[in-house]
């Protein structure tokens, strides 16, 4: 074409433009990158006595084609970075909801950077802003793991996929992210897990623990599923939880001001390690109403807070009374 316009000056049709475009894309499918194709095209000039400055159509028809091969290829260059990502995001998917063939997975585990390993640990983060797939949060994190676990942003929270045998992996991720969470940034690890199904169980634990840290007011910036397991435990008989919660502290709605400001005081105190001065000091109280507090928490239910014979029971319904949110939802 080039040789036929130098010759007789005629532009290049619309068909070989989108032939050009055609011949981008397939290289690209090929392996060939952008500039191994102009770099023909520019010998191809060359060989046809081409020069930026020179006069006559070849320079225009020259820079058409270049912008044809380019459109093509760049096409398929995103059409190819489409394909991956969602074979990436389908991968994770199967990986952390525990869906995919194990075969399946291992066989496609190198591909996307997760070494394979006897046990697998999921650590996730969440920020007050979701994190965007290729954001400059999670390029950074890349580089700074450089390659030791699969990255990857889910429902706007980081996760981070290690193996479970390197516990160092997860605890830096965990401290890396959180230092660019900012405010209220929180980060969750679950428990190394075996088998194909490992990084599904361990992502679910993570999970929980992010959902405990919202109902109980935990603070971060690390929870460690290992360290809560108690409250699954709390939790596995919602009906029990409920009957030990209202049996036991069901009398505060009676108090001043309902259930909540007494809650709050055996929350504190619980908190403070049943130390009435630090408890009186994180409820803005003196220690005189702090105590008139647990008085009139252990009139209205019998059990006394400073008793230890009482303390498990209540400190035990005072966290159900978290994990259920009561008495803001109400219990059967």
């Amino acid at each position: 074409m080039l040789a036929e316009v130098s010759a007789t000056g005629r532009r290049p049709s619309d068909e070989e433009l989108d032939a050009l475009r055609d011949l981008g894309e397939h290289a690209a499918g090929a392996g060939y990158g952008l500039g191994a194709l102009l770099g023909a095209l520019a010998a191809a000039r060359a060989a046809l006595g081409g020069r930026a400055a020179a006069p006559g159509p070849l320079p225009t028809v020259v820079e058409r084609a270049v912008d044809a091969v380019a459109e093509g290829h760049g096409r398929a260059a995103r059409l190819a970075e489409r394909q991956e990502e969602a074979a990436r995001r389908e991968f994770l998917d199967a990986l952390l909801l525990g869906h995919g063939a194990p075969g399946r997975l291992a066989e496609h585990a190198d591909r996307f950077g997760l070494r394979p390993a006897p046990t697998h640990t999921v650590a996730v983060a969440r920020a007050r802003a979701p994190y965007a797939d290729g954001g400059p949060e999670v390029r950074r994190l890349e580089r700074a793991l450089a390659g030791a676990a699969l990255l990857a942003v889910k429902e706007g929270r980081l996760i981070c996929v290690a193996p479970g045998d390197d516990e160092a992996v997860p605890a830096r991720f965990a401290r890396l992210a959180h230092a660019g969470a900012g405010p209220g940034g929180l980060v969750a690890t679950g428990r190394p897990h075996p088998g194909p199904g490992g990084a599904a169980a361990s992502y679910a634990e993570a999970l929980r623990a992010l959902d405990l840290a919202d109902r109980l007011g935990l603070d971060g910036p690390l929870l460690r599923a290992a360290d809560l397991l108690v409250y699954p435990v709390l939790t596995r008989d919602r009906a029990a939880l409920a009957d030990l919660v209202l049996t036991v502290l069901g009398p505060l709605r009676s108090g001043r001001g309902g259930a909540v400001p007494l809650l709050e005081t055996l929350t504190a105190y619980f908190d403070a390690g049943c130390v009435s001065a630090e408890a009186a000091r994180r409820l803005d109280l003196s220690v005189r109403a702090l105590t008139y507090r647990l008085e009139r928490i252990h009139s209205l239910t019998g059990h006394n807070p400073a008793n230890p014979a009482h303390r498990y029971t209540l400190q035990t319904a005072t966290l159900g009374s978290r994990l259920l949110n009561w008495p803001t939802d109400p219990l059967p």
